[in-house]
């Protein structure tokens, strides 16, 4: 497998959000099209987080109907919508204050081979899951993510913080810094998971794996990391999309699989 088209052929994906327990409306979008996968969480409450994590999205649609985008097309299109959710409140003064955190992974050509593209701006995150081993592939923008790189604080003691959902980057305002990306080769048998922080504020990484391996299904595993994180405590929006690369032939998936 080297082709985008020929991997994009072998993926299975599936997706599922909720408003939670707590809030009134759901900020959160998700995009799981074609090999675009991609969660953004919206802030702002009335100040319409909705909309910019919207913007988000429908932005990076665009990539869908590309046959082979490129990792600085992945880049080019964050920050494109970055300046639409900045030209967003210029035309409307009620939305200052909105943004969004962005993040997943998108398949593109990088040296004549696919690889992907894991990109990220806040404290949503992906995670790779091979065999039974499950690794966070992004880096929280965060206020405890700094303390623990300083050695403040244990990661440990960044799940109670008090400052642990205060993000240092995100779109809706100018960039200082361009959009993380990593490339990472596509590997049979993996898969990923794409996530707001209403999963990961609500279930641990070992809860992550179990709920993953035990749903080889992306679509169920989705359901089920949704419907955890709400019975958890539900105390944010949740979104999620999961997506695996199989690792036997495509014509071997039923099609309702795909």
């Amino acid at each position: 497998m080297s082709s985008v088209s020929e991997i994009r052929g072998r993926l299975r994906i599936g997706s599922a959000t909720d408003t939670g327990r707590v809030r009134d409306h759901n900020e959160d979008a998700l995009l799981a099209e074609g090999s675009v996968l991609v969660v953004a969480d919206g802030m702002g409450g009335h100040a319409a987080g909705e909309v910019a994590s919207g913007i988000a999205v429908e932005t990076m649609r665009e990539l869908v109907d590309r046959d082979e985008p490129t990792p600085d097309d992945v880049t080019g299109q964050i920050l494109r919508a970055n300046e639409r959710i900045l030209d967003s409140v210029r035309t409307h003064p009620q939305q200052r204050g909105m943004g969004t955190t962005v993040t997943g992974l998108v398949l593109v050509t990088h040296e004549d081979r696919a690889q992907w593209a894991v990109v990220n701006v806040g404290d949503s995150r992906v995670y790779r899951l091979v065999g039974e081993g499950l690794t966070r592939v992004t880096v929280d923008h965060s206020e405890v993510q700094e303390l623990i790189d300083a050695g403040v604080i244990t990661p440990a003691q960044a799940e109670v913080h008090p400052a642990r959902n205060i993000v240092t980057r995100s779109l809706g305002a100018p960039l200082r810094h361009r959009p993380d990306i990593w490339l990472v080769p596509p590997t049979p048998g993996e898969r990923f998971l794409a996530c707001s922080d209403g999963l990961t504020n609500e279930l641990t990484d070992e809860q992550l794996r179990e709920i993953l391996q035990a749903h080889p299904d992306p679509r169920a595993a989705a359901d089920e990391l949704v419907r955890a994180a709400v019975a958890a405590g539900g105390k944010d929006n949740v979104s999620v999309v999961v997506v695996a690369l199989d690792d036997a032939d495509i014509d071997q998936v039923p099609a309702g699989e795909r």
